[in-house]
């Protein structure tokens, strides 16, 4: 059970840490706030700082997925169990939920005194600037896929045939933090490249079962998009990169 406490924590600390970024920019009165020029290169930099931690902390132990869109395409790719996947992701969850109620309890007092309930609720999960569903369907799509094929350029291929834990130590998580903050740099404006399932749909539900007196809705009639979307491109990455080393 080593391995599914160590995604727990680990989705947990990474999800604290970014939903803390959101939080520290987005919301009234916070010290982060007045950098409002430069708020996407804050976000975009804490959560590759948030992925980072992370993965340091959950590599050695279970890989460091901390996303299912990770564990889905290692699934494919046959690097991952049945059994340890089916472990792994609901931990995902419980950690990134976790983490939603932990940054809201810190910020309390900030979201009570942002007006804007659309702000509130972007501190827990993402949405579109502009709806259109192919076009927000494909930016979380290429996002995760750019994510796990590089994930899997990096990774020592026996590692990958044996279907060992991918292991990554301090240095070896760098580069998956430095893909994240390129995502999000470049790919990330259109719908808050949330690449992760378990990022995104983990504190939409906490949002929705915290008792704030006042708080948008759930936007659920795009929340399957970030689900469905991120681990279509992580298998679409586990297929492409079988395919080219064969």
């Amino acid at each position: 059970m080593n391995i599914v406490f160590a995604e727990f924590i680990g989705t947990f600390l990474m999800m604290l840490l970014g939903l803390g970024v959101n939080a520290n920019v987005a919301l009234k009165g916070t010290k982060g706030s007045y950098s409002s020029d430069s708020a996407w290169v804050l976000i975009c930099a804490g959560w590759a700082f948030a992925v980072y931690i992370g993965v340091v902390v959950a590599g050695p132990i279970s890989g460091a997925h901390l996303n299912p869109a990770v564990s889905s395409a290692l699934l494919v790719q046959g690097s991952l169990s049945l059994t340890d996947f089916t472990l792994f992701v609901p931990a995902q969850f419980a950690g990134a939920m976790l983490a939603a109620l932990a940054v809201w309890f810190m910020y309390r007092d900030h979201f009570e005194a942002t007006d804007c309930l659309e702000t509130r609720r972007g501190v827990f999960c993402t949405a579109p600037e502009v709806y259109s569903v192919s076009r927000n369907f494909f930016s979380e799509f290429i996002g995760a896929f750019v994510l796990l094929f590089a994930i899997f350029h990096i990774t020592d291929p026996e590692v990958l045939e044996t279907g060992q834990k991918l292991g990554m130590g301090s240095l070896g998580a760098l580069p998956v933090a430095i893909f994240v903050w390129g995502i999000g740099l470049s790919l990330g404006g259109t719908t808050g490249y949330a690449i992760n399932p378990a990022r995104d749909l983990g504190p939409r539900l906490t949002h929705a079962l915290l008792p704030m007196k006042e708080k948008a809705g759930g936007n659920w009639s795009y929340a399957w998009i970030p689900v469905v979307a991120p681990i279509a491109g992580g298998v679409f990455a586990a297929l492409l990169h079988q395919l080219l080393a064969n």
